[in-house]
């Protein structure tokens, strides 16, 4: 049985799909890749089918994280049954989560910056209308928070 961990911002072509290949990342390095599934979405459907963008991608790859497979597409209400933690990257999109979600869904539904140890922030900023340096800040944070998960979920599935 697989633990599947949904990754969500509004479209989801900056921050949810830099958050996935750096979490698949840090998962694959711990040998987590037979039990854990990384997936990414976005709370509404504006880029559906889009790679991320073009900025993200670059940002990702100087790091050496390839974005150019993953593909935008919207958050399904079928999403919320199927994951077993879904992670929003601000506010905005936790509430737009809850809101989608059965009261009964609401636990597993938390920010993703819950899980840093170095960032104090709640929420991941939108780098999409801001300037280039804005990607580099938020692989800092997304590289943060995804190895505090990956900890987290060491811990949850006795592998740590």
């Amino acid at each position: 049985m697989k633990y599947r961990v949904l990754l969500v911002c509004m479209g989801n072509i900056c921050r949810s799909p830099t958050a996935e290949g750096v979490l698949r990342h840090f998962i694959k390095i711990n040998r987590l890749g037979d039990i854990v599934e990384v997936d990414s979405a976005g709370t509404h459907g504006y880029h559906v089918g889009e790679p991320p963008d073009s900025r993200t991608q670059r940002a990702a790859s100087v790091r050496g994280y390839n974005l150019s497979q993953l593909r935008a597409r919207k958050v399904a209400r079928q999403d919320l049954d199927y994951f077993d933690l879904i992670l929003a990257m601000d506010k905005s999109n936790l509430d737009n989560l809850r809101r989608m979600a059965m009261p009964e869904q609401h636990p597993k539904i938390k920010l993703f910056m819950d899980y840093a140890d170095n960032f104090d922030d709640d929420e991941v900023p939108d780098p999409y209308y801001g300037l280039g340096h804005g990607f580099d800040l938020v692989l800092d944070m997304v590289e943060d928070a995804a190895q505090g998960l990956v900890k987290e979920i060491k811990r949850e599935l006795g592998r740590g």
